[in-house]
């Protein structure tokens, strides 16, 4: 069960209001889960910006260093970095006014929750997007 502080409407009012998701942490190696699962985003009709510093671009599109880069109001933070990066990750998008902070799985820190919840932030922890927009919206 995924950790989070919505319950199933809320994400699926989260996943079908969303229309940018930065994904932190984009590969650009296609055999990775952060790469299949922006192209998956992105198939389904989300725009999407890789936020990933050791790379100018991915497939083509531009790869930014960090959240406050996108050129766009972001509605979803899509985490890929290790637990110990979530904090300054959360604090950044609370910084870009980001709608939502979504920690994919195996990753969460209760502390980055609290702080994402004191900023009125949605927060989904330890869950796979691709997992819960099959789950929930794609019935």
């Amino acid at each position: 069960m995924p950790f989070n502080k919505l319950n199933d409407s809320a994400i699926r009012d989260v996943l079908t209001s969303a229309k940018v998701i930065a994904v932190v942490g984009h590969s650009d190696k296609p055999n990775r889960t952060s790469y299949q699962i922006a192209q998956f985003v992105r198939k389904v009709g989300y725009i999407v910006y890789p936020v990933n510093p050791q790379f100018q671009e991915i497939d083509g599109q531009p790869s930014y260093p960090s959240l406050k880069e996108v050129p766009s109001r972001i509605d979803i933070v899509n985490v890929f970095r290790r637990s110990e990066y979530l904090s300054e990750i959360v604090t950044e998008a609370i910084a870009i006014n980001a709608n939502t902070i979504w920690a994919q799985l195996g990753i969460s820190d209760e502390a980055a929750v609290q702080k994402a919840l004191d900023a009125g932030m949605n927060v989904v922890m330890d869950a796979c997007i691709l997992i819960e927009y099959l789950r929930l919206v794609r019935v």
